[in-house]
């Protein structure tokens, strides 16, 4: 006789311990290969089974992301009548194969059944449904042996609560996922920038720094001079955090007022020497997974927006003689043949010099170049 394991929720309740950590292990995934090895634990030790399945992100039946406890052909849910029921019974969570057929024997003569599950020794097979709103974004395949036996009531009922722990961690990843996608994207944003740019988590600790930054702190550290023959990685200057602290503590205070972060203003930071340098900070959202906002410094150098527009940048880096002349040429609005007309030199050589004034500039285009140059 199998021993059937359950969750007991409400009030004083209490874990079964056969599957309390396996729940735990669960709910503290943080991507996809993770999630499966938790979904393969918690399902061994509370329902007997011989496969298990998971697919993610259906679009709009087929699933980009499969993951299966031994190999198995493709298209599960595009075979007839499993995709016919998805498509007509967005919301149901929990579905018996073989329900979907007249009898069992129409089960057994099935394309389903004879492809997917005998194959792997199984009899029976119950799928696990997960939607956003009318989209299937998830599934979860437990197949069963005739030994096994199909799952009874009471084990129908256990998995009806491991379906609300699977959903809410699948919740969690997908939160977890288009987090990290935003921060993907924000970090190649800040990378490209042409100003000094620095993010911080909620816990001041660095999240992105584009290298025109890494040069401002050095030379908020070191000054100028020694910054520019050193390589050096030099830390966020304490002042800027100082700074955030700032904004941080004005931020919790204002809670209990229920103001919201783009309310506040961003705070001024000036070196104590060094005149021209200063940093602007701002809180940022980076999207509504987030609790509490980031610290989004943006640093200037004044001294260096005086100079001539061709050297008008935040880079301690400096373009040769020939580099900004082929720059002027290009903002312009010459060819390459052009510039090679009017400096005297090869189409390959102006190439060679644009894509040099490219990577120094940290910018991918003539567009980019020329609005950096305004």
């Amino acid at each position: 006789m199998r021993r059937i394991l359950g969750i007991r929720t409400g009030r004083g309740s209490t874990l079964d311990p056969a599957i309390e950590k396996y729940l735990l292990d669960l709910h503290a995934t943080m991507d996809l290969e993770s999630f499966w090895k938790a979904v393969q634990q918690l399902l061994g030790a509370a329902i007997p089974n011989q496969i298990v399945g998971l697919t993610l992100q259906h679009n709009p039946i087929l699933p980009l992301h499969v993951r299966w406890t031994s190999p198995m052909p493709s298209g599960f849910f595009i075979t007839q009548p499993l995709k016919k029921f998805v498509d007509a019974q967005p919301h149901r969570k929990i579905v018996r194969i073989a329900n979907l057929f007249s009898n069992r024997h129409a089960f057994a003569r099935s394309t389903i059944f004879r492809r997917f599950i005998a194959p792997q020794k199984c009899a029976h097979a119950i799928c696990l449904l997960f939607w956003q709103q009318r989209r299937l974004i998830s599934a979860i395949v437990i197949m069963c042996t005739s030994a096994q036996g199909d799952l009874s009531p009471t084990e129908m009922k256990l998995l009806r609560q491991l379906y609300s722990q699977f959903s809410t961690a699948l919740r969690r990843l997908r939160s977890l996922e288009r987090e990290r996608a935003v921060r993907v994207d924000l970090e190649e944003f800040v990378r490209r920038l042409p100003l000094p740019t620095i993010l911080l988590r909620w816990n001041l600790k660095l999240l992105f720094q584009n290298p025109a930054a890494r040069q401002f702190c050095a030379a908020w550290e070191k000054g100028f001079a020694e910054a520019r023959v050193t390589n050096a990685k030099s830390p966020i200057p304490v002042e800027i955090l100082n700074g955030c602290l700032r904004l941080k503590q004005e931020w919790m205070r204002s809670q209990r007022r229920g103001a919201r972060w783009e309310s506040f203003e961003p705070k001024q930071v000036r070196h104590a020497s060094t005149h021209g340098l200063r940093a602007t900070i701002r809180l940022k959202q980076l999207n509504e997974a987030v609790a509490r906002p980031h610290f989004l410094i943006e640093c200037t150098d004044s001294r260096r927006l005086e100079e001539p527009s061709i050297t008008r940048l935040p880079h301690l880096a400096r373009l040769t003689a020939r580099e900004q002349e082929v720059t002027r040429l290009v903002c312009n609005g010459q060819s390459n043949q052009e510039i090679a007309d009017a400096a005297c030199l090869s189409v390959p050589t102006v190439k060679k010099h644009l894509h040099a004034v490219f990577r120094k500039l940290e910018v991918t285009s003539r567009s980019q170049l020329m609005a950096l140059m305004l």
